[in-house]
């Protein structure tokens, strides 16, 4: 059972707010459903929203969503009886994997003036994995947030539990969650995330391309393959990486930005010459990441379309 909201504080409180919430995963079936899931297929979500200029509070929720349906040889007949020797019907399978996660959420300052905002979804690193919200407050946006900093971006920082790693579906079905409660704009959503959140980010923005307006992956890498047949070409990319990163070598952010560019997508990439693993503090201090990813927008079918007939 879900508590009560928490009360709404007087308007002199601060409007400044990032609200935990967990939602995690059977491990069973996450490994085996992350590759193979139909987004179309999630369904209803059980979670209580925050009250807005709330202080940090503890929330529980519990994200069911009904899984890809698999079509499968010889288990679960879809008849009430098992196939005959030697023969084979077909059968499906469908089951519900629940979700539970834990992440920070931010509200910009004037949320209530506005009817849309951008999203951004911050990915940390390995060692903020736990069951600790504080630790995805060490670097990045949670960072800045917590030492008073403004964004006009709704922020959402999930925490990865200890000994694993982003799983892209999890963030899929989070982002749907945060999509369908709060006032996102659909066509201004980014990703970011340092090491093996840069590595989530590759990867979250190879799932789902179409879907975001921007990413900015620092000190990560992905597979080149996945820039084949224009994967990226719609989805602006801004990489950052230190040269003299000895736990992650430059060549992995390059290798990925070499890629996209050959299949004809925007990519752009930032080398700290002096800087080792960590290349995200300056990143993240720079306001002009925030303001390129701003100002882009995700590109829709018909666009990309008049684009292409236009260089013609």
């Amino acid at each position: 059972m879900l508590g009560a909201p928490p009360a709404r504080p007087p308007a002199a409180a601060t409007t400044l707010w990032m609200a935990p919430m967990r939602l995690r995963a059977y491990d069973s079936l996450r490994r085996r459903l992350s590759r193979c899931y139909d987004p179309e297929r999630i369904t209803e979500a059980r979670i209580q929203p925050p009250m807005i200029g709330a202080k940090m509070k503890t929330i529980p929720a519990l994200l069911l969503c009904q899984c890809v349906c698999l079509t499968l040889s010889l288990a679960m007949p879809a008849s009430a009886s098992d196939p005959a020797p030697g023969q084979q019907v077909p059968a499906e399978l469908k089951v519900q994997l629940p979700v539970e996660l834990s992440y920070l959420l931010y509200l910009p300052e004037n949320y209530e003036a506005q009817e849309k905002w951008p999203l951004m979804l911050f990915l940390h690193g390995a060692g903020e994995r736990g069951a600790n919200l504080d630790l995805v407050k060490v670097h990045g946006p949670p960072k800045l947030i917590s030492q008073g900093k403004q964004f006009p971006f709704i922020v959402v920082s999930p925490q990865c539990p200890e000994g694993r790693w982003w799983e892209s579906l999890e963030l899929v079905l989070l982002l749907d969650e945060i999509v369908k409660r709060y006032n996102v704009d659909e066509d201004r959503i980014y990703v970011t995330g340092l090491s093996m959140g840069g590595f989530g980010t590759w990867r979250l923005a190879f799932v789902q391309a179409d879907r975001f307006a921007a990413i900015a992956p620092i000190c990560g890498g992905g597979e080149a393959y996945w820039a084949r047949r224009g994967r990226f070409n719609e989805l602006p990319v801004w990489a950052f990486h230190g040269a003299k990163d000895s736990v992650i070598p430059a060549e992995r952010s390059e290798e990925m930005v070499e890629a996209i560019r050959k299949e004809g997508g925007e990519a752009k990439l930032t080398v700290y010459p002096e800087a080792g693993h960590d290349s995200w503090t300056e990143t993240y201090d720079n306001p002009e990441l925030y303001e390129w990813l701003l100002s882009h927008r995700r590109s829709t079918p018909e666009e990309s379309e008049d684009s292409s007939n236009s260089d013609e």
